[in-house]
């Protein structure tokens, strides 16, 4: 699974996502694209997932490329705890995903493997997702 070898700050702020995406919302590196039609907060299980549907479906003929990293720790405390005392520990790495976010890349396979390909992926996601092709 994907997180940061090194971070500067061992916790983070919870925050929000608000607003559409300001980069990352064209198709760059392949031909077609998996966009978020809504914001989320994504994990880096639910990445590996998708990656994982996707680079079986289409055999591992062509390329993926994934375009969101998981860098936010999200902190939780243990079950059964009472409140006070500080901020529990880091659980797990998030991304978060804006409106029109690129969040995987397809190159080298058909649109309609592509398309089948994402709809797989797009069931391990928890945002509503739309495939595009690249505008050259």
């Amino acid at each position: 699974m994907l997180f940061p070898k090194k971070t500067k700050f061992r916790k983070a702020f919870k925050g929000r996502v608000k607003g559409n995406a300001t980069s990352g919302y064209t198709v760059s590196f392949g031909s077609f694209g998996l966009k978020s039609l809504e914001p989320a907060r994504i994990t880096s299980r639910q990445i590996e997932s998708a990656r994982r549907a996707i680079t079986r479906y289409i055999k591992r003929s062509g390329r993926v490329w994934i375009r969101i990293f998981p860098d936010i720790p999200v902190s939780k405390k243990p079950a059964e705890v009472r409140m006070g005392s500080g901020k529990g520990s880091p659980e797990y790495w998030i991304a978060r995903v804006h409106p029109g976010r690129i969040m995987f890349e397809i190159d080298g396979v058909s649109e309609e493997v592509a398309n089948a390909a994402f709809a797989l992926a797009s069931a391990k996601l928890p945002v509503n997702t739309k495939c595009v092709k690249r505008v050259v």
